[in-house]
């Protein structure tokens, strides 16, 4: 069985890029149980809790971030220093429990996935 990774490389409102992911994601994972999900560049305000994108005509997918357990899709990462770059507090609420990683960590979590799918 092949490991697939998924990869959130767009901010979530301004391109479809975030719910295709999203949707790629819940499909992949009827496929395999291997699957980690990473949060890299503005892909990190995916993970931002209390969004309102019906105030810029938007459709409010976030929320589904919070049924990955459900899916069993638990292996998610965030790049710490993306997370930094854009002056997010290490305390701000997040939709999914992401590990924090150094890119060179994240780099080497990422080369054990056979497959990545970018978003």
């Amino acid at each position: 069985m092949k490991r697939v990774a998924i990869v959130f490389m767009s901010a979530p409102h301004g391109s479809s890029a975030g719910r295709e992911g999203l949707d790629a994601l819940l499909a992949t994972s009827a496929l395999t149980e291997d699957i980690g999900v990473f949060f890299v560049g503005d892909g990190v305000f995916q993970l931002l809790k209390d969004q309102q994108p019906a105030g810029i005509l938007a459709r409010d997918y976030i929320a589904t971030f919070r049924l990955l357990p459900l899916y069993d899709i638990e292996s998610c990462w965030l790049c710490a220093a993306s997370w930094r770059e854009r002056g997010l507090p290490d305390a701000l609420p997040r939709v999914v429990d992401a590990q924090k990683l150094e890119p060179d960590a994240l780099r080497q979590r990422l080369d054990d996935y056979d497959v990545i799918l970018r978003f």
